[in-house]
């Protein structure tokens, strides 16, 4: 009985166990759930700051056409500028955290906790799987227990009834025997059943040591690593979220030094420099007050400069016939005596809106159109109009260069066309030919049209020794007598303290110069060129015996590197290794340009 209560206590104990531990490790398992949960939030910041991030660089990016984007070539504005692009470089920077905590922590852990969870369930499986056996053991023994006494107290009491029987004088030999055969029968199932309780009582107690030895000590051991290694796993995620954060420091340092060497680049003298050459006017300042003395009888008269905004109405007024011409203009005296009559708004009020406002910017294709401005860009003050001229020549330049190149692989062509008739007719690009030579004839009259306006205008600037000084070419004098006076001398000029020069600059003469004989390299004898970088490979389509000068023999389906495109004039330079190179016909072969290279084209 004692055996059985201890047993029961085991059961009982062991039971309350399983539950503690049931408990604990749904627990853990809830933890890393909830860890996980941190992570993902923490994920979704990330993302969140990011894309805000990327949102306040983009709305203060400067936008096209506007004043933002003309003020980027300020140093203050270019800072700003790269202080937003390291922004953005810095909102990529949280991008990766939350990539990587979602990858390596997030994914993982959630993977980990499948596996988890089925492992814990396997393991109390077995747990209720041993109880249940060691319990239905404890029944069958319980069971024969009671069997093998029922069987015993049968037998004792068969016994007693054979022994009344066998002293009652008064009872047949017969009921005798029948009660004797009864007592030893049930003596034999009072010994089969303790035979069977001896048995089951063997098993149950090996099964028993086995039990609480073996499986269940097993058992445990598994739970108590299952729990290790969620406990260890926890903190390798948690090593890795500080990770996740430390690989992202070095660009971040990064995108903090592009910041501060930005700040570090802004330079207050040369934004104040720049300002001043965008809005330098050349005009010249009026001239000095000359005295007038005061005698008995006489009226003062109110005389002032020559070239001041007054003297020029005055001189205007006196002048018969009162022609339409203009007066110089200095910018800050304003008009007073303005007329409700003027048909043109008078010119110090156009000069100071220009002052006041923002320069507005006439594209080549707006003039060409009909555009806001004049083509030689005289509404402009003389040293705007000198640059406009200077960048409306180089633009032209630019095109001439084009359309000369163009003309050369034309001639080229041609040339290869005649020492090989069967590959194209050397007359067909002769009309290419002459509208090239007309659009660059017409080119270089455009130059030299904006290079005499130019002239005019770096003429009409005074020289000083230091530093040199520009004169304004925007407006024309107010009357034809002092012009003339400009031609001829000094002292009647429009500036008080230089006078205008209408010689051509050496610098003006030295670009008509070099805009009319442009120089360009003959491709095919020129064997001291640099090599080529390669632009992309092709391939032949059909074979090419290259027996002239300068091209190159290919085979059918040959690879090539191809170092030069098609200009137009139907070849392609290639090149099979470093001293064989040539050119071939671009219909040849099958063109594959690199993705830097400007588009993808493919020529068969």
């Amino acid at each position: 009985m004692e055996s059985g209560r201890a047993t029961l206590l085991k059961e009982q104990q062991l039971k309350d166990q399983f539950d503690n531990l049931e408990k604990h490790t749904q627990s853990g398992i809830e933890f890393v759930e909830r860890y996980s949960k941190f992570v993902k939030e923490r994920s979704e910041i990330e993302i969140s700051y990011a894309k805000q991030i990327r949102n306040l660089s983009k709305k203060y990016q400067p936008k096209k056409n506007s004043r933002e984007e003309e003020e980027n070539k300020y140093t203050s504005c270019r800072a700003f500028l790269s202080t937003l692009n390291e922004l953005n470089d810095y909102a990529g920077q949280h991008e990766v955290i939350a990539e990587n905590l979602t990858s390596q922590i997030i994914t993982e852990l959630s993977r980990y906790l499948t596996e988890l969870k089925a492992e814990r369930k396997s393991h109390f499986h077995d747990g209720r799987k041993a109880q249940q056996q060691i319990e239905s053991l404890w029944k069958q023994l319980e069971s024969s227990k009671r069997r093998f006494e029922r069987d015993c107290k049968e037998a004792d009491r068969a016994q007693q009834y054979f022994e009344r029987m066998d002293a009652d004088i008064n009872v047949t030999k017969a009921d005798v025997e029948k009660a004797r055969q009864q007592a030893q029968m049930r003596h034999q199932i009072a010994a089969d059943s303790k035979t069977e309780y001896s048995n089951y009582l063997t098993k149950f107690n090996q099964e028993q040591n086995e039990h609480y030895y073996t499986l269940i000590p097993n058992i445990f051991q598994k739970l108590q690593e299952m729990e290790e290694r969620r406990i260890e796993r926890v903190g390798v995620s948690m090593k890795t979220y500080a990770e996740v954060d430390r690989e992202v420091l070095p660009i971040v340092g990064k995108c903090l030094d592009g910041m501060t060497k930005a700040a570090e680049s802004i330079e207050p003298k040369t934004d104040s420099k720049q300002v001043v050459e965008s809005y330098k006017s050349g005009f010249e300042p009026p001239g000095d007050v000359e005295f007038e003395d005061y005698g008995p009888g006489q009226t003062m008269k109110r005389t002032v400069s020559e070239t001041s905004l007054s003297n020029s109405r005055g001189e205007a007024k006196e002048r018969p016939g009162g022609g339409k011409s203009k007066g110089k203009l200095w910018p800050f005296i304003k008009n007073k005596n303005k007329s409700p009559k003027q048909n043109k708004e008078p010119l110090s009020n156009r000069f100071n809106e220009f002052m006041a406002s923002k320069p507005k910017m006439t594209c080549l294709r707006s003039l060409r159109r009909g555009g806001s401005g004049p083509e030689d860009f005289s509404h402009l003050p003389p040293e705007q109009r000198r640059k406009k001229l200077q960048a409306k020549i180089d633009d032209i330049n630019k095109d001439i260069q084009k359309e000369m190149d163009q003309k050369d692989a034309l001639t080229k062509m041609k040339g290869v066309y005649e020492k090989n008739p069967q590959m194209g007719d050397p007359a067909s690009v002769d009309p290419r030919l002459v509208e090239m030579a007309m659009n660059i004839e017409k080119l270089q009259s455009e130059v030299q049209k904006f290079e005499g306006w130019l002239a005019e205008v770096e003429g009409r600037l005074p020289s000083r020794s230091d530093p040199p000084r520009r004169q304004s070419g925007l407006y024309e004098s107010q009357n034809s007598n002092s012009t003339m006076v400009d031609n001829n001398c000094a002292q009647d000029r429009e500036s008080p303290d230089g006078s205008y020069t209408e010689e051509q600059s050496s610098e003006t003469q030295v670009k008509v110069a070099i805009a009319n004989t442009p120089e360009f390299d003959d491709e095919f004898d020129d064997g001291d060129e640099e090599t080529l970088p390669t632009i992309g490979t092709c391939k032949a389509v059909y074979s090419f015996e290259g027996h002239n000068e300068g091209t190159i023999s290919v085979t059918e389906g040959e690879l090539l590197f191809v170092i030069e495109q098609d200009k137009g004039d139907g070849w392609t330079r290639v090149r099979r290794n470093e001293e064989e190179e040539g050119y071939v016909p671009t219909s040849y072969v099958e063109v594959f340009l690199e993705t830097n290279t400007k588009g993808a084209m493919t020529y068969i």
